[in-house]
């Protein structure tokens, strides 16, 4: 059940993106979003926060592997072996897993086929593809799930291959490849490639969400096809080719073909991306912790479909050596605490402004009732993605106007309102 719901708005511009988009012009989705790694007592739900570090590792497993295929490895990835949950964590998290809904998935509905078959859908940046569960999958998992049937639609087509994502369960998402008609907010595109998954991964089991929807560039698809923004805007269903989030407890939206001028001031600060990897990821990033840089000259993958914040090992290890209090709270996934009652001010730059994370949304919770200590926002981990590369979820994105700019092959700040 969820303990605390959104809206979180889709809207599309109808208006070009080199100029200001109203908002007025655009049509609104109700979002929900759900599932923090804090306990409704304020502590770390480390077993869930556990949970979530193994499913991202094994989404950019499997984002490698396709970008490998597509295109070839850029320097310093690698595919890592598959990441598992802990068995002692494992039953324990099942038991857990609809718990505190509040804050990990940003979700809304679209529909596919003729006449519109609807299902909700996590909007992700940071894969690229489309799946829903299908009529054919009778697993338990799906029992609970909006299923499509190809049968019932005028426009459905089947094409050759198959779709498979695997999960640290040793499960998997997988099924047959379609083509059909999608539409988001009223934006309908036609023959757009998705798979209606006829095995449903365990990981899914309990959550609301029907499938996802990947927003990145195609060179990380699975399916090998651009995912529906991109089919959106070659389609010209949408004007500009780029769009924008808000990502907050209140008022938050996803903003098709341009960017909303009511939900940020001042000018939006662009930065170009490495156009090599198929993420939004910009160049020339720096951490830094209370005014003073810590970690410089690395890259950052922004990702709506991930609830914190990573780093590689070494160069977290390094950030949190300069925050007063630090101390290791688990080695083995990369958490870290701190002085509830004196938190570091965090920020990031891309060589501009400094854009700083709230203290509420860099604390995780703290790491038992009455310790003091507060487990941060930002983990360690190795996702293969080199020792160069940080990936920055929903932890950093809560704080800004964010805009994800093909146009540009940019990634947008600004300040929210």
């Amino acid at each position: 059940m969820f303990c605390k719901a959104s809206l979180v708005t889709v809207a599309l511009a109808l208006m070009a993106a080199a100029g200001p988009v109203a908002l007025d012009t655009g049509i609104r989705v109700p979002l929900e979003k759900r599932s923090s790694l804090t306990n409704a007592d304020g502590t770390f739900d480390h077993a869930k926060a556990v949970k979530h570090s193994v499913k991202t590792q094994n989404k950019y497993r499997q984002n490698l592997i396709n970008l490998e295929r597509n295109r070839g490895l850029p320097d310093g990835a690698e595919i890592r072996p598959l990441a598992t949950v802990p068995a002692t964590l494992e039953k324990r998290q099942k038991e857990t897993l609809t718990d505190e809904e509040d804050d990990l998935e940003w979700a809304g509905t679209i529909s596919i086929g003729t006449p519109a078959q609807s299902f909700l859908i996590d909007f992700d940046t940071g894969s690229a593809d489309l799946w829903v569960p299908s009529s054919a999958c009778t697993s338990t998992t799906c029992s609970t799930k909006h299923k499509y049937t190809a049968t019932s639609s005028s426009t459905s087509v089947k094409k050759t291959g198959t779709f498979s994502i695997e999960y640290g369960d040793g499960s998997t998402v997988s099924g047959p490849i379609y083509t059909d008609t999608v539409t988001v907010a009223g934006v309908s595109v036609q023959n757009q490639y998705f798979s209606p998954a006829t095995t449903l991964s365990s990981d899914f089991n309990g959550d609301p969400i029907d499938g996802i929807l990947g927003m990145a560039y195609p060179a990380i698809s699975n399916l090998g096809e651009p995912p529906y923004f991109t089919t959106a805007y070659s389609q010209g269903k949408v004007t500009g080719d780029l769009f924008g989030f808000k990502l907050a407890s209140t008022g938050s939206e996803l903003y098709l073909g341009g960017t909303d001028t009511s939900l940020y001031t001042g000018s939006i600060e662009y930065h170009t991306i490495d156009t090599s990897t198929g993420f939004w990821q910009p160049t020339g990033a720096s951490a830094l912790v209370n005014g003073a840089t810590a970690v410089s000259g690395f890259e950052t993958i922004i990702d709506s479909g991930t609830t914190i914040m990573y780093g590689p090992p070494s160069a977290v290890q390094t950030f949190y050596s300069k925050v007063p209090g630090s101390a290791v709270y688990d080695s083995t996934n990369g958490y870290y605490s701190y002085p509830c009652s004196t938190p570091p001010t965090v920020a990031f730059s891309w060589g501009g402004k400094s854009w700083t994370v709230t203290s509420a949304n860099f604390n995780l919770g703290e790491t038992s009732t009455g310790s003091g200590q507060c487990v941060g926002a930002l983990a360690g981990q190795d996702l293969g993605l080199g020792n160069n590369v940080w990936l920055l979820g929903d932890s950093f994105m809560k704080n800004v106007y964010t805009v994800f700019s093909f146009a540009q092959n940019a990634v947008g700040f600004a300040t929210l309102v």
